[in-house]
């Protein structure tokens, strides 16, 4: 939690921070972290064009999610950018026009560095737990793992784990297989 004797950051001081700084603000702290390496931006963008097209635009799957890559979310005081994001239709018929998202999303995924790792991990899903945020997904390009938690109660709990090459099912995008190589590769 935030120190009671600091100045708890505010929304000028994400719009201040310098480029090309990612800004978030977690439990009134401003945490400024830097723009993706390659290998995490291509496993996000990877992963990003392997369920875009069955969910997102409903091609080869069953459609019904609004996809997004680093959506900017203001969830309560806390202003967080996921590496991906989704919202079922239900929750979200249309995307508004709006520079960020107050709706939490369905799904989130965080494509794990080790300069980020704790973050997303420990700080960020607890405020994913405290949003009732359905589905985290954990993706590490350098282990080759992708851990699938789901809400149970006030926290998350694993539903899967997978390595390399498995090929995989992952809840909420169960209804198409994954190849995790794919998310791998270079």
């Amino acid at each position: 939690m935030a120190d009671p004797a600091k100045r708890l950051a505010t929304y000028d001081d994400v719009l201040a921070a310098p480029e090309p700084q990612i800004a978030q603000i977690i439990d009134g702290e401003l945490v400024l972290q830097p723009r993706p390496s390659s290998a995490h931006a291509s496993s996000s963008s990877i992963l990003g064009m392997e369920i875009g097209p069955p969910f997102h635009r409903g091609k080869g799957g069953p459609g019904g999610w609004v996809i997004l890559d680093e959506p900017e979310l203001h969830l309560g005081a806390d202003v967080l950018v996921p590496d991906l994001a989704g919202w079922t239709r239900t929750r979200m018929p249309e995307l508004p026009m709006a520079a960020f998202f107050t709706l939490a999303p369905d799904w989130v995924c965080e494509v794990l560095s080790p300069s980020t790792a704790r973050i997303d991990r420990v700080r960020k899903s607890r405020i994913y737990a405290r949003e009732r945020i359905t589905h985290l997904w954990f993706l590490d390009p350098d282990a080759r793992t992708l851990e699938v938690w789901r809400i149970d109660g006030d926290s998350y709990r694993v539903v899967l784990t997978a390595e390399d090459a498995d090929v995989v099912q992952a809840e909420p995008f169960d209804a198409i297989e994954l190849d995790l190589a794919v998310l791998w590769m270079r």
